[in-house]
């Protein structure tokens, strides 16, 4: 397949359109092979990109035998339930966590609810507290607390802050560097979101997850949890008949190209893995563009060619 070719018509495309578009780049399992910036190239929020960094340090917390996908959120805080909780918190595992459907029912700790205080000061002891109102794992409720929860377990197996254990197992072997990361109001960083990162770091993640895990020949996470996370595990309301709502993973989004999916950021901070052809696309996007116009134009031209 010539991908140059697409590239640089999606590229001409983007411009003569004058699509809201950053920077776009395509990969293989081992280096770049196309990449061309809008934009001064610069480490910028991914958003929710940030939660498929979280869930490989989960995976590699299960692949060392400290955590299970049957663990329970309060079993691992124990000091942190409060006398009148609700007597389904610990039915909460870690597998509805990642799923997206803990069964608190609505969404908690999202970027705009962390800037109004939601939670302060103890996320956990704040989700701990809360009802459970449906049946874990029963429905799809997208939600940065279950992923922001999720990490925190990771730290207290760990006994390490999720910065610290990513960067020793996954960002200093993918020459990342210690990337700039928001911070719960106790120092906890945000599971959910809030990672700074450039275009062609953040896409790494997607590089690692096409090579089942491996990086320059090292095994960073088992090829067993890159296909879990990277497999539909519940299905999504999708009435307006979005293409790319076809079901969620484990912190990844399933994508409508042969086995694909994608780490999804707000705004449009995507890296989307295409195992039948072996690539990776990344595109980052400003907060205040059109990302409508550009996932068309990037499903259209990139994306389905490239899919398989």
């Amino acid at each position: 397949m010539n991908t140059e070719k697409y590239f640089n018509e999606f590229v001409k495309y983007a411009e003569e359109n004058k699509l809201t578009l950053e920077s776009v780049a395509i990969a293989d399992g081992e280096k770049v092979l196309h990449e061309h910036h809008f934009v001064y190239d610069y480490p910028r929020n991914i958003y929710s990109h940030t939660k498929s960094y979280m869930v490989t340090a989960v995976g590699m917390a299960i692949d060392d035998g400290l955590l299970d996908l049957d663990t329970g959120l309060a079993e691992l805080f124990p000091e942190k339930v409060p006398d009148n909780a609700d007597p389904n918190i610990g039915s909460v595992k870690l597998r509805n966590l990642l799923t997206m459907s803990s069964g608190f029912g609505q969404p908690y700790l999202m970027g705009a609810m962390r800037r109004a205080g939601q939670g302060y000061p103890d996320y956990v002891k704040f989700m701990l507290g809360l009802p459970v109102k449906e049946t874990p794992g029963s429905r799809f409720e997208y939600s940065t607390a279950d992923s922001i929860m999720a990490g925190r377990m990771v730290e207290k197996v760990t006994g390490k802050r999720l910065g610290e254990y990513l960067y020793e197992r996954l960002f200093s072997k993918l020459d990342q560097g210690f990337p700039l990361w928001e911070n719960c109001p106790q120092g906890h960083p945000i599971g959910g979101g809030g990672m700074a990162l450039k275009l062609t770091d953040m896409m790494k993640l997607g590089q690692l997850y096409l090579n089942e895990g491996k990086w320059k020949g090292e095994q960073i996470v088992s090829a067993d949890w890159v296909h879990q996370a990277g497999s539909k595990q519940i299905e999504i309301d999708n009435e307006g008949g979005d293409v790319w709502r076809c079901g969620y993973g484990y912190q990844f989004w399933m994508s409508p190209y042969p086995d694909s999916y994608r780490a999804d950021g707000a705004y449009g901070q995507i890296t989307t893995i295409l195992p039948k052809t072996g690539l990776v696309v990344a595109v980052q996007n400003p907060e205040d563009g059109n990302f409508d116009a550009v996932k068309a134009a990037l499903h259209e031209m990139l994306l389905k060619p490239f899919g398989g």
